[in-house]
């Protein structure tokens, strides 16, 4: 690196090199308490439409959010500017904006930014190249369509791979860095039988690496399920002991996410309040965690926005409330230590990694007959909700979301034309008559099949 050149690009995210600007400049400006956060990637991606090439995209994102303290006050800027002379702009914006800081909401260094991490063993793969990716794409494409004469097209698919950096390092010695790289592909396929509706189904798969990806369960994933929704018939409107997959449970729980959100409690957005913590939330066969360092998430960073190392947390056990989501400043204020969840900005957000669902065999399910292999009770199986970012009331614990599933009977499954299921998520979770033992592991976390009775269903028959 010249130092000479003031416009000099930080290519990768280098801490010492970091360090050593901002010491400079925070001398120049008589500034002696700052901190970093900042993050980078590097981005490829392909998509297909009838063996051709639609879009190709690359990409280069880098984003530095700076905080300095003046005088009791803070100020904090941000840029995608990392050269020598958009660093010095920002500490200079970041000063400037310190005289509008609040003294009496002033953040401060987590005090666990300089703790030991938990080690995560990532190999971070090479870039492929967009032609590489392209002709994998091409080919799960065509053996997609080729699985059925009823699949007609897959009007929405993508492949790619990036390579992701995120550094944190403050006045104070904290010194955080670590970089990985993830593939994912994604198959949305439409198909129709005769005298019938269009139908489509999609399926997602994520991995640290390109050889990792299984392209092949994708294809076989999206395909069956396309195939499950060509025959459809309507449903009456009712109330139904209704089957969430592990992607569908997922789903309504992480729309709910606020009830642990520190921050979202204390701006009073969240269904929890701050004395929620050890009361009964839910059956008390349910346990929901927060395991950002599970083995299987191949996002996982070791830290988070503030340096606080990333935790594995219970949130939910044996139905109880019992931990929340914080940050520094929300720790500070509920007396705890932060859990490693907290994202750098003008309002430092909270929000969950990994979430884990499981049975806690805390008493017998309610329903212990109920089985996706097995029952002959007719229930409704959904797979996947839709309009969640509208449907979703999350501080009055209200949802009404269409969603794509089956009516079982008899162990046949027989999709539904359309349908909307509504109700209250503390009602859900108390409402729940069994968890399956078997975890599956998902694009967005781990859950069983969960089985809940008298849920509201609109149908249109």
């Amino acid at each position: 690196m010249n130092k000479s050149n003031t416009n000099t690009q930080i290519e990768e995210l280098n801490p010492s090199v970091l360090i050593e600007l901002l010491d400079k400049y925070s001398k120049e400006s008589n500034i002696k308490k700052w901190d970093v956060g900042a993050s980078s990637s590097r981005d490829i991606s392909v998509q297909v439409h009838q063996g051709t090439a639609k879009q190709l995209k690359g990409s280069q994102r880098n984003s530095m959010t700076l905080r300095v303290w003046n005088d009791n006050k803070v100020g904090i800027t941000s840029t995608s500017d990392l050269t020598n002379e958009g660093i010095k702009k920002a500490m200079k914006g970041a000063i400037e904006a310190s005289i509008f800081g609040n003294e009496k909401e002033s953040p401060e260094f987590s005090s666990l930014a300089k703790a030991p991490l938990n080690e995560i063993h990532i190999k971070v793969d090479n870039d492929h190249g967009i032609h590489e990716l392209l002709t994998i794409l091409k080919n799960a494409e065509k053996k997609l369509i080729d699985t059925h004469i009823s699949i007609d097209s897959v009007p929405y698919n993508g492949l790619s791979e990036s390579q992701m950096e995120r550094l944190y390092v403050n006045s104070d010695g904290a010194n955080r860095y670590m970089k990985l790289s993830q593939s994912s592909i994604y198959l949305y396929a439409k198909g129709s039988e005769k005298n019938k509706k269009p139908r489509s189904a999609g399926s997602i798969r994520i991995n640290t690496c390109l050889s990792k990806l299984d392209v092949d369960s994708c294809i076989k994933e999206t395909s069956n399920k396309l195939i499950s929704h060509l025959e459809y018939t309507a449903i009456p409107t009712n109330k139904y002991l209704v089957c969430f997959t592990p992607e569908a449970f997922l789903q309504l729980i992480s729309a709910f996410s606020s009830m642990f959100n520190a921050r979202s409690i204390i701006d009073g957005v969240s269904l929890m309040n701050e004395d929620s913590v050890g009361k009964q939330v839910a059956v008390k066969n349910l346990n929901i965690s927060d395991e950002g360092l599970h083995p299987e998430n191949v996002g996982a960073f070791s830290f988070d926005g503030e340096g606080t190392p990333t935790q594995n947390i219970n949130l939910i056990k044996s139905g109880k409330l019992i931990n929340l989501l914080h940050s520094e400043a929300t720790a500070r204020k509920f007396g705890v230590q932060p859990t490693g969840h907290a994202g750098l900005g003008a309002k430092v957000s909270v929000s969950p990694d990994w979430l884990v669902i499981s049975n806690s065999k805390a008493e017998i399910d309610k329903n212990e007959c109920l089985s996706t292999k097995s029952t002959q009770e007719e229930y409704i199986l959904i797979d996947e909700l839709s309009a969640l970012h509208s449907g979703v009331k999350a501080s009055q614990g209200s949802f009404s979301l269409p969603f794509d599933g089956w009516v079982v009977s008899n162990g046949k499954k027989t999709s539904i034309e359309a349908a909307t299921v509504a109700g209250d998520i503390l009602n859900v979770l108390n409402n729940i008559v069994k968890i399956e033992d078997e975890q599956m592991t998902t694009h967005q976390g781990i859950s069983p099949y969960v089985w809940v009775e008298n849920i509201s269903i609109t149908g249109e028959a």
